[in-house]
């Protein structure tokens, strides 16, 4: 057996992707940690099924009594604990290998068992709200142990007009069966059966284009070979692009099937309002950025000018402008130089973090069928964490360890530190912890800098995370708001109509010395988030705050700590914007984006002056 750096492996005339069984133990996820078997997967899943039926005893008699409230909440979290659970499993060993019928089968199981479950509890919710506020809050004062439930009830009655009757709660919840299927088609479509072209590298050899070797390509310093691949990647989707159109029409469709259902004006209203966040935030954002574009045109001219470029185009926007300055990342130096780069948060924090990494709660190589891209499998209460990677040995994917573990610890200590009614937290906070980590990683590497040129290549790496986090995100989410409105509006998401609506909006963002090829016309096709409802926007506000919570710890030390401590533990027991304020970031104002914006300009300002 031979490890996935061995040269022996890079020998052979076509690079093919590696197989699980090739790969070291250590390097891949532990599910046994959750279910030790799929027997004991199976034991769990017909628990629920018997048990599901056990809903019925309570309809009617929610407001009976405390004693009888309480009976009924501590068994739908009984219900959920497990469901999480069995979902975690599914999902995880299904994102291994997206061509594996046995695994995608149990997954559709699990997703069916919820939607049953979510049909069997859906008359609670609107029981709920039929009792009298002052009725719930004698009882909570009554019980202490009805007493944690305390603003679980406060966002129920907040939402009181958006929640329908348990008939159509019911309906609902069948209905997501299907209100599932453009974006699960989405994602096996794009990672299981496209089917990309093979080019040549830069030595020549034929190199398999995968989601994983795309993204490597754009770092890469031979611009025909980014090209290559770029040109390979994007005629894939442009195959198939009005299958590819259908889909997310369909999914827009279903966001906005649900909005009108919960009488919200609009699907961003309705997504927003689920975490109880003003629509005003996300105008905010688009406004103060489109009033700000300056910094990333004067990035892509610098671009332009050092790379010696006649024009410049998107496969030149993340290769380094320092190419002296280069070296393989391999993943366990990138584990020790993340763990460094950590340490100002403390030594539990530490001590987290070196649990994750000795206890397989990571996959980190690219293998076939395995799901492409990163992600942190969120809080799974009774369960650990997990992080799925696609190490490609590159610099980004130094920043996308630091990056998931940020979300990685944010559900380790809010899954410690919550109960189950709030051991989660809000999206809107999702990216906060995550990109902490990646501007302290930032600060150690530049810290640590042996020349200007490396000094140079990391404010640049820091230049590249605004651009792709902050504006890119942003002019992604100004393109999700104007196609909602267009479906709303009644027209069909056509590629005619989808194409040069992104054009306009890329084009204006990077400004006149980025030349938009025409495959970038189709990013759209390709974008996994635009099946998230409204995800995205989350990325450049939480970026914005988290620069903010990593300025505060420079300039205030322990206290600033201990406020973002409380902040990663504090999972949903309070409103997102409120836990955000605790922690000393107010998202209603323009404050901490204008600050992102002017530290773009600093640091392009450090930039040309070492040069």
């Amino acid at each position: 057996m031979y490890s996935i750096l061995d040269n022996r492996f890079w020998q052979t005339e076509t690079v093919e992707l590696m197989t699980r069984e090739k790969i070291d133990q250590k390097y891949t996820w532990n599910a046994a940690d959750i279910y030790k078997s799929d027997d004991d997967w199976e034991e769990d899943f017909k628990w629920i099924d018997v048990n599901l039926k056990r809903f019925s005893e309570f309809e009617g008699k929610l407001g009976s009594s405390a004693h009888d409230l309480l009976s009924a909440l501590k068994f739908d979290d009984e219900v959920g604990i497990k469901l999480g659970k069995l979902f975690l499993y599914a999902m995880l060993l299904k994102d291994l290998d997206l061509g594996n019928s046995t695994n995608l089968a149990r997954y559709e199981r699990i997703m069916m068992m919820a939607t049953n479950a979510a049909a069997a509890s859906a008359y609670m919710r609107p029981e709920l709200l039929s009792i009298p506020e002052k009725k719930i809050n004698s009882y909570l004062n009554e019980n202490n142990d009805l007493k944690v439930y305390k603003h679980v009830f406060e966002n129920l009655f907040r939402t009181r007009e958006h929640t329908l009757s348990k008939e159509l709660e019911g309906l609902l919840a069948e209905a997501s069966q299907i209100t599932q299927i453009p974006e699960n088609a989405f994602s096996i479509f794009t990672n299981a059966d496209l089917k990309f072209p093979s080019v040549k590298d830069s030595n020549d050899r034929d190199i398999k284009i995968s989601q994983g070797r795309y993204t490597a390509s754009l770092y890469s310093t031979d611009r025909e070979y980014r090209k290559r691949v770029y040109k390979g990647f994007y005629e894939t989707f442009i195959d198939y692009k009005n299958t590819l159109s259908v889909m997310l029409n369909g999914e827009i469709k279903t966001h906005l099937f649900v909005s009108k259902a919960r009488k919200y004006a609009t699907p961003r209203q309705a997504a927003l309002d689920a975490n109880n966040i003003p629509e005003s935030v996300y105008d905010n954002l688009v406004n103060t950025v489109n009033q700000n574009l300056k910094p990333l045109h004067r990035w892509a001219g610098i671009r332009k000018r050092l790379l010696k470029l006649d024009e410049l185009h998107p496969y030149d926007a993340y290769v380094t402008l320092f190419p002296s300055v280069k070296e393989d990342y391999e993943y366990d130096r990138a584990v020790e130089a993340v763990k460094e780069a950590l340490l100002p948060l403390g030594d539990d924090y530490q001590k987290s973090l070196s649990k994750a990494f000795d206890e397989r709660w990571i996959d980190v190589y690219e293998t076939k069928g395995k799901r492409s891209g990163a992600y942190s499998s969120g809080t799974t209460f009774g369960v650990h964490p997990y992080v799925l990677l696609n190490w490609n040995n590159q610099l980004n994917d130094v920043f996308t360890l630091a990056h998931e573990m940020g979300h990685n610890m944010h559900s380790h200590y809010t899954g410690l530190h919550q109960p189950y009614p709030y051991a989660n937290y809000s999206i809107f906070l999702a990216e906060v912890a995550s990109t902490a980590n990646e501007a302290l990683l930032l600060d150690y590497l530049i810290e640590r800098a042996q020349s200007n040129e490396e000094k140079l290549s990391l404010i640049e790496k820091y230049i590249t995370n605004i651009t792709a986090t902050f504006y890119r995100q942003t002019y992604f989410a100004e393109y999700e708001q104007k196609i909602h409105t267009m479906v709303q509006n009644g027209e069909a998401l056509t590629p005619e109509k989808l194409t040069p609506l992104y054009k306009d909006i890329v084009t204006r963002y990077w400004g006149p010395d980025m030349i938009i090829d025409e495959e970038e016309n189709y990013t759209w096709a390709r974008i996994p988030h635009f099946y998230y409802n409204f995800y995205v926007y989350q990325y450049a506000t939480g970026y914005a705050a988290s620069q903010a919570l990593v300025e505060g710890i420079r300039a205030e030390g322990q206290p600033a700590i201990d406020r973002y401590l409380d902040f990663l533990k504090a999972g949903n027991s309070d409103y997102a914007m409120n836990i955000l304020k605790k922690a000393g970031v107010d998202m209603t104002s323009p404050g901490p984006i204008l600050r992102t914006i002017a530290k773009m300009d600093e640091l392009l300002d450090q930039l040309e002056e070492i040069i």
